[in-house]
């Protein structure tokens, strides 16, 4: 197979594969959710929201062997699309999937509503918000009940996220638990990739508007 009927049926795919996958990422997200904050359901409930969740994974893993599959790269597919990779390994980053969504439904029409600034705010602002909470919920898991914890209560879970992607730390409520520090330490480096993202593409969009001004101020008439 040549490489552009690979990339062809790499293009094919992704367009099927969006919608599938976006819905297992919100079934996965209120899965996990429900089997984290509500403890008071049978044993028979929790068991079905881990079937839920496995399930999706299930696709999640499809998906990446079909992408491995098609890209005739062999174990260089692994580093090569390393970020994927990362995606489908670990829990916390699944929720991200469904800001792909977006992107490959408008490849398929053939062109972007939005500008490519306004598409990284999106982006950046979306999987802020899908992180936080999915980041919330796995650390509420791992330090309710934990000694000494400081993170009791899901809203003390969702504090300490939002403090932690807006690279603020108040330092008022932080994990104790190793798991827990552990989804700190990625959070705090999403963090930072996503306000360097925005940041950029600010500072980029900025820096056009003053080379048009200065432009159009370059080829005016000289006033009499």
């Amino acid at each position: 197979m040549d490489d552009d009927s690979r990339t062809r049926r790499w293009e094919r795919w992704q367009g099927r594969a969006a919608l599938p996958l976006g819905l297992a990422s919100l079934l996965y997200l209120a899965a996990y959710a429900t089997h984290v904050l509500a403890e008071g359901l049978p044993p028979v409930a929790h068991d079905v929201l881990r079937a839920v969740i496995g399930a999706s994974w299930a696709v999640f893993i499809i998906d990446y062997a079909v992408h491995w599959r098609l890209s005739g790269r062999g174990l260089g597919f692994v580093t090569h699309h390393w970020l994927d990779t990362l995606v489908m390994l670990l829990p916390l980053l699944w929720p991200l999937r469904i800001v792909r969504v977006y992107d490959v439904v408008q490849r398929g029409r053939g062109r972007a509503r939005l500008t490519l600034h306004a598409r990284v705010v999106l982006y950046a602002g979306l999987s802020a918000l899908l992180l936080g909470f999915s980041s919330s919920l796995a650390v509420y898991q791992q330090e309710r009940g934990a000694p000494d914890a400081t993170i009791r209560t899901f809203g003390d879970s969702v504090w300490w996220a939002s403090t932690t992607l807006s690279t603020v730390g108040y330092g008022d409520a932080t994990p104790v638990t190793p798991w827990g520090r552990t989804i700190a330490v990625g959070l705090m480096i999403c963090g930072l990739a996503l306000l360097g993202a925005v940041t950029g593409s600010v500072s980029s969009l900025l820096l056009q508007r003053f080379a048009l001004e200065e432009d159009e101020e370059r080829g005016r008439p000289p006033e009499p």
